[in-house]
């Protein structure tokens, strides 16, 4: 073959090579955007420092209806904008939820989470508090405060960034030290794995490893792999807990929780986001394979 033919078809090859590469890189989907166009929206109650569970009822005894779906009472979710882009101001007035219309599965997703400076019965007295709620399915409203979807939860609270909580019946396996008396149990990943839900003898709440928040005022990166039922959740770069076996309990049954909608908490704290994005994953990041064997 002539040299400059050989040249030509070397250049052309490093051209598609790169141009793969870079559509690799690139495959981020912005979740937001000024309309929040990819999003519903879920409101049930505005609750007192009395609440007990209970469906509330008004001063004649008769039980209030949940504000519902798609009716955004006093503005809790609002964008607005900051260097030209668009970020999630979420009020925390009311207890509820903004949801992906979309289910994912097998993914990676990455925010910016900053807290505000507004608080609301009943966590006037509390540590300020939201969360990302992962392989979200079924209706709004079915755990203890009325607000969301049967889900995974990846804490977002003041110094709790990453803890585990489980939403109604689902449960996860983490890499976490076993609970004593009135201990958690507490995300290692030298640990082997435990069972964590409501419906296990290790309840349904796992701390997270260590604390990578932010200063107060600063935003902090969360990110969230999600593979075949393995989860990661990673705060500022730093695995802070290791999850498997993704699951919910129904009549018994056990069943696979692996896909869903990503809910987004408002939890009686004024919250914001931004920067929210995913992309689909064919297989676990090679950087993070190890936590699982």
């Amino acid at each position: 073959m002539p040299i400059h033919i050989l040249k030509t078809s070397v250049v052309s090859l490093s051209i598609l090579f790169f141009m793969g590469s870079c559509k690799k890189e690139t495959t981020w989907t912005p979740l937001l955007d000024k309309d929040l166009s990819k999003w519903d929206t879920y409101l049930g109650y505005k609750l007192t420092t009395e609440y007990n569970g209970e469906k509330p009822m008004d001063e004649n005894g008769v039980a209030i209806e949940p504000i519902g779906y798609n009716k955004n009472v006093n503005n809790v979710f609002s964008i607005i904008e900051e260097n030209g882009g668009p970020v999630l101001k979420v009020s925390g007035e009311i207890y509820g939820c903004v949801f992906t219309k979309q289910e994912f599965e097998n993914y990676h997703l990455k925010l910016k989470v900053k807290w505000g400076d507004k608080k609301w019965n009943p966590r006037l007295d509390k540590l300020m508090d939201s969360g990302i709620l992962y392989h979200s399915i079924g209706e709004c409203g079915i755990d203890y405060w009325r607000a969301w979807m049967l889900s995974q939860e990846f804490q977002i609270m003041e110094g709790h960034m990453g803890d585990f909580w489980s939403i109604e019946n689902s449960v996860m396996d983490i890499r976490a030290l076993l609970p004593e008396d009135i201990m958690n149990p507490v995300a290692s990943e030298k640990q082997p794995f435990i069972p964590i839900g409501e419906v296990t003898e290790n309840n349904g709440f796992c701390l997270r490893s260590a604390d990578f928040e932010s200063r107060k005022g600063e935003w902090t990166e969360i990110e969230l792999i999600c593979f075949e039922g393995k989860s990661l959740h990673i705060v500022n770069g730093n695995v802070v807990m290791v999850l498997q076996n993704s699951r919910y309990m129904e009549d018994g049954q056990t069943i696979p929780l692996t896909k869903g909608k990503i809910q987004i908490q408002s939890e009686a704290a004024e919250v914001y986001y931004k920067d929210i994005a995913i992309r689909n994953i064919d297989s676990l990041p090679e950087a993070y394979g190890s936590y699982f064997n």
